[in-house]
């Protein structure tokens, strides 16, 4: 019962540790946002049917249209956030030495990076990474 315990008491104190940093991470800024809040400083007469984001007001309509161009470059990055990782598993194997010496692979992979090459190509000839500026009147 002696070692048992230990290694149960060791457990359950670990769990709990996580467990209040856990709390602590989730509900401390919201605790620090509470306490440091400004009090009664917004003008809500007249206001109160108006839209605000971000406690300012709106700009223009909020019906606007997009451009393609920010989907676009947000696809861009998943492809390429999703490449990387499939790249991981491919350095580990690399490091042992039955594949170190392998031509074909290194062909393979190659051919993998050269392919999100030729879509960073394809999004640079759309002009996917053009940013034009847009001003608006007050």
């Amino acid at each position: 019962m002696g070692f048992e315990a230990f290694l149960y008491r060791d457990t359950i104190i670990w769990i709990a540790s996580f467990l209040l940093g856990g709390l602590a991470f989730a509900l401390g800024p919201i605790a620090i946002v509470y306490l440091l809040m400004p009090l009664k400083t917004r003008q809500l007469v007249g206001k109160a049917k108006a839209p605000i984001e971000c406690a300012m007001d709106p700009i223009g309509d909020s019906w606007i249209r997009y451009g393609v161009v920010f989907y676009l470059y947000a696809l861009m990055f998943l492809a390429f956030d999703v490449d990387v990782l499939f790249l991981f598993p491919v350095v580990l194997v690399y490091d042992s030495p039955t594949f170190a010496g392998s031509a074909r692979d290194f062909i393979e992979i190659v051919m993998f990076v050269g392919i999100l090459a030729l879509a960073v190509v394809y999004a640079w000839i759309k002009g996917v990474f053009k940013w034009e500026r847009k001003t608006y009147q007050r």
